[in-house]
């Protein structure tokens, strides 16, 4: 009887793991399922932020082709203008008048780009806004004085266009 018994319990506890362990299963199934569906919509979610990434790169490369090409119209029309003043103050019999009209244009179109001269005979040395091309010994001035500009410098908006090209002055030290 016992052995009856033994097995009948042995049965039954193997049922019940057998139950517990199937309950288990659906459960990590059901969990296994929810995590799948939860990677499928995170999956979604980063194809289509990606896709809206490379939109957008392409939508701002179109507009950045499109400025820079307003851009290029705008300045290759000043020159069009200029060339066009060069050649009327070439074959004019007063060709001064013409290459005042164009300097004056040339003033305006600066003035309205906001380029400045940088104006620097007299004014000491600054190696941010000047570049020395030779140094002079000068007993009349101070030392690192500009005395002569070989070449205009330029400022748009404060920052440095192009420096100028200056001839610096230098005390003779032996007298």
């Amino acid at each position: 009887m016992t052995t009856k018994k033994s097995k009948s319990t042995r049965k039954q506890n193997s049922e019940k793991i057998i139950d517990t362990l199937e309950r288990k299963l659906k459960k990590r199934d059901g969990e296994l399922k929810n995590i799948k569906q939860d990677l499928k919509e995170k999956e979604d979610k980063l194809l289509r932020s990606y896709a809206d990434l490379q939109n957008y790169q392409k939508r701002v490369g179109k507009e950045l082709q499109i400025n820079k090409m307003e851009l290029k119209k705008k300045y290759l029309t000043e020159l069009i203008d200029i060339k066009e003043l060069l050649i009327s103050a070439y074959e004019d019999s007063n060709p001064k008048k013409g290459l005042k009209l164009i300097i004056s244009n040339l003033d305006n179109f600066f003035e309205k780009e906001q380029i400045k001269y940088i104006d620097c005979i007299g004014k000491t040395f600054d190696h941010n806004i000047h570049h020395a091309v030779n140094t002079i010994e000068k007993d009349d001035c101070e030392d690192e004085t500009i005395v002569e500009e070989v070449k205009k410098g330029y400022l748009l908006n404060d920052t440095l266009l192009r420096p100028s090209q200056v001839i610096v002055a230098k005390r003779n030290e032996n007298r």
